[in-house]
């Protein structure tokens, strides 16, 4: 750090953030003549002194910093979304409220990501995502879907609930990635082949994979499940449909192949793995022999 009063360069730092509005860690280096570098140090720490809040997107790879109550300035980076992220930020501002479901698998998953824009809640036991700037009040009823209660209350036994988990009338704001929601959602949509999105923890993982396939031009189209050791996805590559499933680990074993290939058969696809690691050589070996076999026959 420069050796100089840095409480008078925070002083001014917040006074360009109040009358510039949300501002990236450039336009505060221009503005006070500091370098990116410690432009970016003073930002960190009036974000851990909690004078200044930080959006969830990125432009380039930087964070918008801003005043609390500025949050309405940040429509202006909107157009730094990528593709999927925008159509959805775009639809939701039109729509202002949308009934999760109802949306289709790639938009679902744009709107886990913009959560600066995209804030859920949950209604009836279903997740409504509401624009940013739109009032939970405002959100009218004809848009849930019927609902069987009678099967949710089985599933999720009254002396197993917290209170705040049991089924109301009132609806309250969520984290989409809470353990007890997700667990609510996939069970009760067992027979639908759309899952809930991965737990908070386990987001990291999500997005490596998510990275991966966007830099391959890779298409989600549905989440199929989603644990702490392995994420299932329907995917198209090239324009044919196949599944793809993402092992939270470094190597790769027999079951799970037969577990993919399990999974991609009862679906009817062609399955594609990814791993955190390289295969064993001798399962390299395996795959090998086996694309050449051409039958096995008993003597």
């Amino acid at each position: 750090m420069p050796a100089q009063d840095t409480s008078g360069i925070k002083e001014k730092i917040l006074y360009i953030l109040r009358t510039r509005g949300p501002s990236l860690p450039v336009h505060i280096a221009n503005q006070t003549g500091l370098s990116i570098l410690f432009a970016s140090a003073f930002l960190s720490e009036l974000l851990s002194e909690k004078k200044i809040k930080m959006s969830n997107m990125r432009v380039g790879s930087s964070p918008v910093y801003f005043i609390p109550g500025q949050e309405k300035n940040l429509e202006k980076f909107s157009e730094h979304l990528k593709s999927k992220e925008k159509e959805a930020f775009l639809l939701l501002k039109e729509k202002k409220f949308l009934n999760d479901d109802k949306q289709q698998p790639a938009i679902r998953v744009a709107l886990r990501e913009i959560r600066d824009f995209a804030i859920p809640f949950r209604k009836e036991e279903q997740i409504i995502w509401r624009y940013f700037t739109s009032l939970e009040t405002e959100f009218k009823q004809k848009e849930l879907k019927p609902l069987k209660i009678k099967q949710v209350e089985i599933i999720n036994p009254p002396s197993k609930l917290t209170p705040t988990h049991q089924i109301k009338e009132k609806s309250k704001e969520l984290d989409i990635f809470d353990k007890s929601i997700k667990k609510k959602s996939v069970l009760k949509k067992k027979t639908s082949r759309k899952k809930a999105i991965p737990q908070k923890k386990n987001n990291k993982f999500f997005n490596k994979v998510k990275e991966f396939l966007s830099n391959r031009s890779i298409e989600i189209l549905d989440i199929e499940s989603f644990n702490k050791n392995d994420l299932i996805l329907l995917i198209r590559k090239q324009g044919e449909e196949k599944l793809l499933v993402a092992y939270n680990k470094k190597r790769v074993n027999e079951s799970d192949i037969i577990k993919a290939n399990k999974k991609a058969s009862e679906l009817n696809l062609n399955y594609i793995i990814l791993s955190l690691g390289e295969p064993l050589k001798k399962l390299d070996s395996l795959i090998d022999a086996i694309k050449r076999l051409s039958e096995i026959e008993k003597l």
